[in-house]
């Protein structure tokens, strides 16, 4: 790292947004002001510093979350930027894990779309503090004030916007300030100068009136947020501008308000108000709070407080492989200083660890650094055995901090190498990808001899299939799409098993008694050992848990998952002689297996939440498709012309949707859509696909 700065004088921040919402072409925007990158980029031609890898630039859409490094106002501001698309939200979920503030850039004319209320749920449950660039003001239907109207009514957000567009003849020409009262001109396309702002200027007597009564809406919702400011502000006392900006400050970082700029990044419009917002606004790490953690071995919660003296604490967000060097592993450094050549302990998985060379990343670039203290973003060579959402600290103060949270795959797909000599190598590339990728995930099904790998949707697997063949070099055939289904039960059970072996010689004894019943969706897995008196000794209590987790794996209507299901190890009996792991292992799992079944097992299916924007002339068509397709309305809105329908979609009916969509409306509607949760598989479709009329299922 080149020069060291206060943790007060460090922005962590990340570019979040729908799918051609603008973020890279905003990224692109500020690295080229702040002098990172001496040419802006384009993601159409394929030319962008962020988007680095070839998938990336071919389809001009943004696939892994990249890292870089700027400077402004004397301030470092490291960055990610993230993918809008809903096939990779796991890059976004874990980017805002370490992050302390985002910029969420919606489309002006668009306003907030289906993934921009997935990023902002995202960034709600991590606490991450938001300003918002509204994008593309120089498109036709542009409107600041209808944008600000989404982000208040679609995700319940408190919007403050600090611009007013200035229009001569509905052409985006200018901002005006409503803190500072003057009015920026831009130059558009041609204003690329490095540093150059847009001067004050006057603001037009034709735009006065509406600067005041915006100016006066602004200062009333800052004020609400101090008691200090609003007494004075209801006594008539003028405000000064640094205290109502400290006041915003101040209830950005506390998540009550969301200040809003706007501008055009392809035309460079706006973007010095975004990264003087990032300063004024975003928090540093000092002023979010300090990182909890678990002490190892013990149940008891300890905050690392964001200090380069305090005991280390770093945490891995993500895995990369370099082909130039190598395994790369990203780290947030929540305090302590990491050194590079030390020794480490990863905490989460009780291994020792080198720290090889840590670096520091522009997008796909590289630059040594000795050391990085805490509050900045890093990635570190030699860390052979740390994974996504790891921990890493010093031996003498251990400490494990809550890993980020990744959704289940939905799709899955059969592969297998075109030749038998590409056998392991297809196996060391899987591997490699699930290593990278925590929502990729891999197994061997063994009743049909196949190698299924499941991801978040069709792009998803696609593009990894992609790398597969462009990294490691293997050609690979893959089956059809099908539906990562999972299996639940309904109904509580207690449940009896017994492996019992006993042939002559040592034999096996196992016997246990479960209690198994459901839990509320999304809770998961959770296994109980309620074991008192020495029924089962503690030596075998593991075993029965890997036994169980094992059977949870195959569920008994389709050998689909189970989720959300609680076990309790309640009694069970032993052999002295005959006893042993494996046999409780396998007492677990019969027990299990032979429970599951009495406990009212239900399939469940994957529901997607899509919205489809259609012309008006076209909706009766679209609306009767997705009727046909077991669509459930949410709701449907009109805009000038435009009808766009909320719906909820199983994620079996939305193969090959692209097609019907493009036939039914003539190629004039397009829709998004993203996973919302799983639901029981109605009667009748279950009957169908026990008799294999679904057979893309």
């Amino acid at each position: 790292m080149s020069e060291s700065f206060r943790i007060g004088d460090i922005r962590n921040i990340g570019f979040i947004a729908h799918i051609d919402a603008g973020k890279t072409t905003v990224t692109e925007r500020v690295l080229y002001l702040a002098g990172r990158i001496h040419r802006v980029g384009g993601v159409d031609e394929g030319t962008t510093v962020m988007d680095w890898m070839p998938q990336e630039r071919e389809r001009g859409i943004t696939i892994t979350a990249a890292a870089t490094t700027c400077y402004w106002n004397d301030l470092r501001i490291n960055i990610i930027d993230t993918p809008g698309h809903v096939d990779f939200t796991a890059e976004v979920e874990r980017s805002l894990r370490v992050l302390d503030g985002g910029i969420v850039v919606l489309d002006a004319v668009a306003g907030v779309q289906p993934q921009s209320e997935t990023v902002w749920r995202q960034a709600d449950n991590y606490n991450v503090p938001r300003i918002c660039f509204v994008n593309k003001m120089d498109r036709a239907g542009a409107s600041l004030e209808r944008t600000v109207d989404t982000i208040r009514h679609r995700l319940k957000a408190n919007p403050v916007p600090i611009q007013l567009p200035l229009l001569e003849n509905t052409v985006f020409k200018g901002v005006v300030d409503l803190l500072e009262g003057h009015a920026l001109f831009f130059s558009g396309a041609s204003d690329k100068s490095n540093g150059s702002r847009p001067e004050p200027s006057p603001i037009p007597q034709e735009d006065r009136e509406e600067f005041e009564s915006h100016r006066e809406a602004m200062i009333e919702k800052i004020v609400e947020t101090d008691e200090g400011l609003m007494i004075r502000y209801l006594e008539g006392e003028a405000l000064p501008v640094d205290e109502l900006r400290a006041a915003l400050r101040r209830a950005t970082i506390g998540g009550r308000l969301v200040p809003v700029v706007c501008g055009s990044a392809l035309a460079g419009m706006g973007i010095h108000a975004v990264m003087d917002a990032i300063v004024d606004y975003l928090p540093s790490p000092a002023e979010v709070p300090a990182v909890t953690g678990t002490l190892v071995g013990k149940d008891q919660e300890v905050i690392r407080e964001a200090r380069s003296d305090a005991p280390l604490s770093a945490l891995a967000f993500k895995v990369t492989t370099d082909p130039f060097v190598g395994r790369l592993v990203y780290l947030r450094v929540y305090s302590g200083t990491l050194k590079a050549g030390s020794s480490v302990i990863n905490t989460t998985r009780d291994q020792r660890e080198r720290m090889g060379r840590v670096l520091q990343m522009h997008a796909n670039h590289r630059e040594e650094s000795e050391s990085v203290e805490a509050g900045n973003i890093c990635a570190a060579v030699g860390l052979k055995n740390t994974f996504t959402g790891d921990t890493i600290c010093t031996r003498d103060a251990p400490v494990v901090l809550e890993p980020p949270q990744f959704p289940s795959p939905v799709l899955s797909v059969s592969i297998e190498p075109m030749t038998r000599a590409d056998q392991d190598r297809l196996t060391y590339a899987l591997t490699k990808l699930a290593e990278e990728d925590p929502t990729f995930e891999l197994r061997y099904d063994q009743e049909t001899g196949q190698t299924l790998i499941s991801g978040m949707g069709e792009l998803h697997l696609e593009v990894l299939v992609d790398r597969i063949r462009r990294e490691f070099n293997v050609d690979a055939h893959v089956g059809k799409p099908k539906v990562a289904y999972r299996e639940a039960i309904t109904a509580p059970v207690k449940i009896e098993g017994r492996f019992v072996r006993q042939t002559g010689g040592r034999g096996q004894y196992g016997h246990v008694w479960l209690e198994i019943e459901p839990r509320d969706r999304g809770e998961g897995f959770l296994f109980e050992n309620l074991i008192h008196g020495g029924a089962i000794p503690r030596e075998y209590i593991p075993a029965v848990e890997r036994g169980v987790k094992e059977a949870v794996e195959n569920g008994p209507l389709g050998g689909f998952p189970l989720i959300d299901v609680k076990v309790r190890l309640v009694d069970g009996s032993f052999h002295q002689v005959d006893s042993s792991e494996m046999a409780f292992k396998a007492a677990g799992t019969i027990a299990f297996r032979d429970g599951v079944k009495k406990a009212s097992p239900i399939l469940l299916e994957p529901v997607m939440e899509m919205e489809v924007v259609t012309p008006g002339e076209f909706l009766g068509d679209v609306l009767g498709d997705l009727s046909s397709r077991r669509g459930q309305i949410r709701n449907i809105e009109g805009q000038e012309g435009i009808q766009v329908i909320r719906v909820l979609m199983p994620l079996a009916e939305t193969f090959a949707y692209t097609t019907t969509l493009r036939s039914v409306t003539q190629g004039r509607a397009s829709y998004t859509m993203e996973f919302r949760d799983y639901e029981p598989v109605p009667e009748s479709i279950l009957a169908e696909m026990v008799h294999g009329v679904k057979l893309g299922v």
